[in-house]
Order: C-alpha cells, then sequence, then structure tokens
C-alpha cells in the first residue's frame, strides 16, 4: 500500500516536473527564437533625441524654433520628481521594482483580455518596455512584439540605471500637438516649465502617453478629466501626494492654452520672417536638414530686431506708395462663400492670407459683410463687434482706386485692413478703418555691418506670409548702373584716376543680334568727361568706353573678386550691369569699398552651438591677442588682429568711395538721400525700368534695395533707382545712423590731394574753390598726367549736339559795358577735341 502511494505521487511528480520542465523548455525555445537578430539595445546608451533647434537676436531673446518633432531635451536630474511620480503612477507604478517587465500586470492584462472575449484589450507594458517600443519596435498589438519588448527591456535594464531609463522615456514620448516629451508638452499646453506645474497638471501630462488624440483637452475634454483625476487618485494611493492634497487638485478645473486659459508661447514670438527663414536655407545647407531640424542647435543670429522692423516697413511703404499709384484693386483674391457669412469668423480664421504685416499699425484680415452705395460694412478678425466701431470703410476711403465700391468689392471678399489714427504708426485717436493691399510689385532690402559682414536686418518681400520667396537672396536681377563701380574699380587700379577724360559720345557696336546702339538716360552726350563725373551721372557710353579700354577680362575679374558672379560673361553689355546677380551678393561686394578693401564675408549667424552648448561655428575669426590682460587700462581697448584678405588697393578704395559720395551729394541719388553722415552709394536702373536699385554705405553700415515685378515688367516711365529705392534707403540709414552712428571715411596714407575741376578735369591751385572744385585723391609718388582723353578705341560720328554745364548761349556784360552773346561750345564737328582739353 506504501509502495503503491509513493508510486502515484512519484508519477505526478514526474509528470509536474516534466511538464514544468516542458514549459521551461518552450519558454526558453521561445525567447530564444525571438531574441535572435533583434536590435542592440546599448545604442540606447548613446541616444540623442531629436530636440528643437532654436534661433535668438544678440540679446538673447528667442525669435524662432524650427523642429520636425518639438522637444526640448531635459535631463532626469532636471525633471522634478512630482512629474516623474505622476508618470510612473499612471503609466508602470513598480518601475523601480521589476527588471522590466510586471508579470502581475501582464497576468491581469491576459485575465482581463480573455473575460472580455478579446474586446477590452489592455496595455501591460512597463515604461522600460514601451522605451523598447519607441525606440526599437513597432507599435503593433501582436503577441511577436510583446515578447521581443519583454525580452529588450530586460536587457536594458541589466545595461542601464532605472533613472536613465526614465529619462530616456520622458524626453522621447508623444504627448500630442506635436509635442514630444514632458517638457515641451508643458509648454504647450501650459506655457509653464516643469518646475511650475502643480499636481493636477503633472497628471494632466501622464494621462497622455495611451492615446494623445483621444484625450485632446478641448474636443474630448470629459475624458481628459476622468483620466487625469484617475491619476491623481494613483498619485495619492502611491503616497506621491496627501490626501487633503488630492481632493483639492482632484477639484481643479481642466485648463490648457488649447481652450483659451494661457496665452500661448507662440505669442511670446515674432512671426516668422525672411530673415530666420534664411537662416534656416543656409544653416541646412551646411549642416543637413536632419541635423538642424533636429540637432538641438542655438543659433545666435546677427538680426537687430528693431532696425529690422524698420527695414521692413522703409520697403514697405515705398512698395504700397507705387502700388497705390497705379489706382487699381486686386485684393487679396480670396474670399468665402457668401452663405457662410453669418459665420465669418471660423471660415475666416481657415483663410491663408497675410496676417505679418504692421506697415503703419497692424494688418487685420477683414470679410465684406455689405456692399453698400457710400461704405464697406466689414467683419474684422481679432476685432470685437464694439472695438473701434463702425467696422465700415468710407467712399472717400478708395479715392485712389478706379470704380466705385460695387465695381470691385463683393459680399464674401477677404480684404486687409488697418485702423486709421490722429497720430503716426498708429498712435493717438482712432478714427477709421482704411483698405489696404498687398503690392503685385516686390522687392528687397538688406543692410550688414561694413567691417564684420553681420547682416544687421533683411527684408525679402512685402510679407513673408505671402510669399515666403525671399528677393533679397534668392531673386536674380540685372543690378544694372549699380554695378559701374566695379568697372570703374578696375581702372581705377589698372592706372586710370577720378581726373581721367573718358568721351562722352554715340557708339554704335555689332553684335549677332545687330547693331547695339547703347545710350544715356537721358539720350544726350556729354563730350570728353572725367571718371569723377561719369560715375556721378551715371553716364553709359563712358562707361562701355572705359570698360573697352580696360578690358572686359579685367572687369570680369574684379566682378568675380568681390563675389558678385561666379563668371562675368566678358560681352560689353555686361559693363552696365546686364548679367543677373543678387542684392545679397551686391550689398556684401559693396561693403568691400566702405571698409578700405577688405574682404568680408556676409553672416547671419553669430554662433552655432550644439546641444551640449559646444561651439560649432563662430564667424569673427579675428584674434584678441590681450583680451585676458588683467593688465589694461580701463581707457584702452583689447588689440583685436585682422587676418582679412586685401581684395583691392586701399587708394582705389577711397578714390571710389569719393566719387560714390558725389552721386548721392550732387549725382543720381542728390534728391533723394540726404544723411547727417557721409555718404557714398550708386543708383541703379535697367533698361525699360524692370529693376531699380540703389546700394549705399556709410562708414560703419552699408544698405541696398532693389525693387520690380517678379516677372519683370516696365515699373514705368520716370522709375528710377534713385526715386524708388532712395527713400527706402534714406528712412532705414536716418535710424541707423543714430544707433550705429558714422564717421568720414578712412584716407590712406598713400594719398595725396589736388584740387580739379569736376567738369573739364582740369588742375586746379590749391586755393581754388567753388561747386565745381573736388580735391581729389591720387596715389603718392605718381605724378597725375592730366589732358589725355580716352575713348575706348570707337570711332566717333561726324557731328552730334554735345552738352555741358553752361553749354547754352546767354548774353553777358563786358568790361567796357557792352553787351555781347556768349556760347554755345563747339561740337566735335566743328572744332578737334584736341585743343579743347
Amino acid at each position: 500500500m506504501l509502495r503503491f502511494i509513493l508510486s502515484f505521487f512519484g508519477g505526478i511528480f514526474t509528470v509536474v516536473t516534466m511538464g514544468a520542465a516542458a514549459v521551461a523548455l518552450s519558454i526558453g525555445a521561445i525567447f530564444w527564437v525571438y531574441g535572435r537578430d533583434l536590435p542592440s539595445h546599448e545604442s540606447l546608451a548613446q541616444y540623442t533625441p531629436p530636440t528643437i533647434s532654436r534661433i535668438y537676436s544678440g540679446e538673447g531673446r528667442m525669435i524662432d524654433e524650427f523642429a520636425q518633432e518639438r522637444r526640448l531635451f531635459t535631463p532626469a536630474e532636471d525633471i522634478p520628481d512630482l512629474v516623474k511620480d505622476a508618470f510612473i503612477s499612471a503609466e508602470d507604478k513598480n518601475f523601480y521594482e521589476h527588471g522590466g517587465y510586471d508579470a502581475r500586470g501582464i497576468l491581469a492584462a491576459a485575465v482581463q483580455a480573455v473575460q472580455s472575449r478579446g474586446q477590452n484589450v489592455r496595455g501591460a507594458s512597463t515604461i522600460t518596455q514601451q522605451v523598447m517600443k519607441n525606440f526599437l519596435l513597432s507599435g503593433d498589438r501582436r503577441i511577436e512584439r510583446k515578447i521581443k519588448e519583454i525580452i529588450l527591456a530586460t536587457r536594458l535594464e541589466e545595461t542601464l540605471p532605472k533613472d536613465r531609463i526614465l529619462e530616456l522615456y520622458m524626453n522621447e514620448i508623444f504627448l500630442g500637438q506635436n509635442s514630444y516629451g514632458v517638457t515641451a508638452a508643458a509648454q504647450t499646453y501650459f506655457n509653464k516649465t516643469l518646475g511650475e506645474l502643480a499636481p493636477h497638471e503633472a497628471a494632466f501630462l501622464a494621462s497622455l502617453p495611451k492615446a494623445p488624440s483621444d484625450f485632446h483637452p478641448v474636443r474630448r475634454k470629459d475624458r481628459l478629466l476622468e483620466r487625469r483625476n484617475f491619476v491623481l487618485e494613483e498619485m495619492m494611493e502611491n503616497g506621491v501626494i496627501t490626501e487633503a492634497v488630492y481632493r483639492d487638485e482632484v477639484a481643479q478645473p481642466l485648463r490648457s492654452v488649447q481652450n483659451g486659459d494661457f496665452e500661448s508661447f507662440k505669442t511670446a514670438l515674432p512671426p516668422r520672417d525672411y530673415f530666420t527663414d534664411e537662416i534656416r536655407r543656409q544653416l541646412s545647407e551646411d549642416f543637413g536638414e536632419g541635423e538642424f531640424f533636429s540637432g538641438g542647435l542655438t543659433v545666435r543670429a546677427t538680426v537687430d530686431p528693431e532696425m529690422q522692423v524698420i527695414a521692413a516697413h522703409a520697403l514697405q511703404k515705398q512698395l504700397e506708395q507705387y502700388d497705390r499709384g497705379l489706382g487699381r484693386w486686386r485684393g487679396t483674391g480670396k474670399s468665402i462663400d457668401a452663405a457662410e457669412v453669418d459665420n465669418w469668423r471660423e471660415a475666416l480664421a481657415d483663410v491663408r492670407v497675410a496676417r505679418d504685416v504692421t506697415l503703419e499699425s497692424p494688418w487685420y484680415p477683414a470679410v465684406v459683410l455689405a456692399v453698400e452705395d457710400q461704405q464697406l460694412r466689414l467683419g474684422i478678425e481679432g476685432v470685437g463687434e464694439d472695438e473701434n466701431a463702425p467696422h465700415a470703410v468710407p467712399r472717400n476711403d478708395i479715392e485712389w482706386i478706379r470704380g466705385s465700391f460695387q465695381d470691385n468689392f463683393k459680399v464674401g471678399d477677404i480684404v486687409h485692413v488697418r485702423r486709421m489714427t490722429t497720430g503716426d504708426n498708429g498712435t493717438g485717436d482712432f478714427l477709421r478703418w482704411t483698405l489696404r493691399q498687398v503690392p503685385e510689385v516686390q522687392g528687397g532690402f538688406m543692410a550688414m555691418d561694413v567691417n564684420t559682414g553681420r547682416v544687421l536686418a533683411m527684408q525679402g518681400g512685402f510679407s513673408y506670409q505671402h510669399s515666403v520667396f525671399n528677393r533679397a537672396t534668392q531673386a536674380q536681377r540685372q543690378p544694372g548702373s549699380s554695378f559701374k563701380p566695379f568697372v570703374y574699380a578696375s581702372a581705377l587700379d589698372s592706372g586710370y584716376t577720378p581726373a581721367t577724360i573718358i568721351v562722352d559720345a554715340p557708339i554704335e557696336i555689332d553684335t549677332p543680334q545687330g547693331v547695339w546702339r547703347p545710350k544715356n538716360a537721358s539720350n544726350q552726350f556729354y563730350g570728353p568727361t572725367p571718371l569723377r563725373t561719369g560715375i556721378e551721372r551715371s553716364r553709359n557710353l563712358m562707361t562701355i568706353r572705359l570698360a573697352q579700354e580696360v578690358g572686359m577680362d579685367v572687369v570680369g575679374s574684379y566682378a568675380e573678386r568681390f563675389g558678385v558672379y561666379d563668371r562675368l560673361s566678358p560681352v560689353l553689355a555686361n559693363a552696365l550691369g546686364a548679367q543677373e546677380s543678387t542684392l545679397f551678393k551686391m550689398v556684401a561686394a559693396y561693403a568691400m569699398f566702405a571698409n578700405g578693401g577688405e574682404r568680408v564675408e556676409p553672416t547671419l549667424v553669430d554662433r552655432v552651438q550644439d546641444r551640449y552648448g559646444k561651439t560649432v561655428y563662430r564667424h569673427d575669426t579675428r584674434d584678441c591677442t590681450d583680451c585676458a590682460d588683467p593688465s589694461i587700462a580701463p581707457s584702452y581697448g583689447p588689440r583685436i588682429v585682422s587676418d582679412r584678405e586685401r581684395v583691392m588697393d586701399p587708394v582705389t578704395a577711397y578714390q571710389l568711395t569719393s566719387m560714390m559720395q558725389g552721386v548721392v551729394e550732387r549725382g543720381t541719388a542728390s534728391n533723394y538721400v540726404d544723411l547727417p553722415v557721409p555718404t557714398a552709394g550708386k543708383t541703379g536702373t535697367t533698361n525699360d525700368a524692370k529693376d531699380v536699385w540703389f546700394v549705399g554705405f556709410t562708414s560703419n553700415v552699408v544698405a541696398g534695395c532693389y525693387i520690380g515685378y517678379d516677372q519683370p515688367r516696365s515699373l514705368g516711365r520716370g522709375a528710377s533707382g534713385g526715386g524708388f529705392c532712395g527713400p527706402v534707403f534714406q528712412r532705414f540709414m536716418s535710424e541707423a545712423v543714430k544707433k550705429y552712428g558714422g564717421g568720414k571715411f578712412s584716407v590712406p596714407p598713400a594719398c595725396q590731394f589736388i584740387k580739379i575741376d569736376r567738369f573739364s578735369g582740369a588742375r586746379l591751385s590749391d586755393g581754388a574753390s567753388g561747386p565745381n572744385v573736388v580735391n581729389e585723391c591720387f596715389r603718392e609718388g605718381e605724378e597725375p598726367v592730366f589732358g589725355i582723353t580716352f575713348d575706348g578705341g570707337f570711332a566717333m560720328g561726324s557731328n552730334f549736339e554735345q552738352i555741358a554745364p553752361g553749354n547754352t548761349s546767354k548774353q553777358v556784360t563786358t568790361s567796357t559795358g557792352r553787351k555781347a552773346v556768349v556760347g554755345p561750345k563747339a561740337s566735335f564737328g566743328t572744332l578737334s577735341s584736341g585743343g579743347l582739353y
């Protein structure tokens, strides 16, 4: 009997043992099969999650950010315990106890799945398992993926400490609204830092990992509130908060940025503009798009935010002034269905129109609600019904437009309006609303420091939100006469002087397209004229003859050396700026005139740091030889050593600058540019005035402007670089001079000054004075030769009308008291040039 009993229990033991062994072997086999060829978990030890790249102004203010996944990486030690405990309570309360997976949790989930017959399958993944799923596995709900999760989670627990695993989880987890990680989510939902979160807000965030779209703070508010309160209860049961705190926190309403309870962090950021988008474009090219959008770069921009606004307004004012002068209403081209007018606010919010214009005062999108004979009734975005009422535009506001309200508007049209006030730039008392439209004509403006290349302001069009195309850096346009300084620079470096005489007379050039007969803008000819007057008055024929004398290959080498072109085609038309370039390149090149002929590389970025704070790019590579010397007297600054390349002789740079001062003082820009400091520059107008330019500089700042249609066409009769871009330069530089100052241009030691007549080029006595007298710089040690005339080798016509200062008949009184008629001066057909000059 005893043997039977022992045999019976022995058999049971054997069966159980063998069954257990079989189960163990089966489980082991399963884990062995699925454990092969798994991703390496060890890579997580060096993992750096994608994070936001941010751009800051020189004052340290954040002005833009770029990211594919909006994430702000935060080390585990900087995440408050309250936030950690909220997520642990919600997702894995045994996190610090298990070895990667929670057997009890898995069993409970299995039982629930069986009881619900698969209808209620809940996750039982630990935080470690979720890390493995997010980083190395897919998110499908299959048993194979769960086994792999467990295997990798166990391995990870053996490799990384718990806090490092938690750090990975809390920085990687998606929490909705394009927010990845707890720090970005706290900013997105509450506009707070992690340290500012209350327990109910931490529980709010801890409610989201399960399914952010199912717990939207507005659309699924009740469901999110229920989940938040559950997390708070778990926090209380786990000892994270007391019962009293729990009661207070669970009574708090569900508040969020999305619900309008907090101001969004985005309101502190200025609207994205051409400057920061150009930084994105350039750094994406330099570092790669992946690194820029996910590398967590900290970018210190060169922009001066105050001057950027002034630059935008200066260009916008000129573009709008021209557009309104045309008298045509185009509007935005957008509208909403007349049937939606009753719900116009919601409909208007979905319409993409410019909302970043602040010229005079902010421009608002508006919907035409009614078209009446004497007024246009509007619904204005962001303006209350009783604010600045009535919301209407009177008939006299459209006097600049051809036609009536009925001719130009219909119900549902989207328009722009701004407040008209008693003061300038939106100041003073409100008067009424006034219609505005984004001009069809476009342009670009850029300003930079002549010594460092730091771009201070850049405006690539009227409105970035209307058109992201940056016309300052991307638009290839003909610079016209603004290119002429490079022709004159090549001549001055080739032995010519500002007093050298060049014949201004008709030219005929055979080309494959036929005979080319260039002409001056005035359609007149001025005979032998000094170089100085040629550039001051922007004489085309003189420039072509000069380019022919010097050689277009020499002119091209100068243009390429200054970075205006990669290769200038050696045809004479290009001496007049026929080959296209960009405003960015032109302004950078002019900076080298202003600083005495040293190369400067334009930059929008001072410094770039990686996610760890290491500087990976710095624009200013000059050496400070005694910055660390504590004995420097307070009245002395440190010595900065520059190794910049010289691209132009300093005497040539000064001669050219002096000649371009004449452009501003008495030449083609004299009616439009008048600053309180010495200023030099050059206008440019292409054939049919399709592009108009002005690029100018003081001793500290260079700025340039161009205006033209995106699809080039004439701006109309009378359009010129001085008349269009001169006022833009004047508005901006008037403020820039107040901030950055300016002084006399530096005179090289090798200059010797001789007074000449700027019309004839003749040498004058040292005591000469008058409007025609110029104190000209000549190279020291080189005896200037006067009286030689250059014609470029082109033959002149037999006769033509010569226009020169005072070249008209006039009656004078002689020394005897008699009346006599003097002039006009002889033409080339009646007197040889040899005896005249």
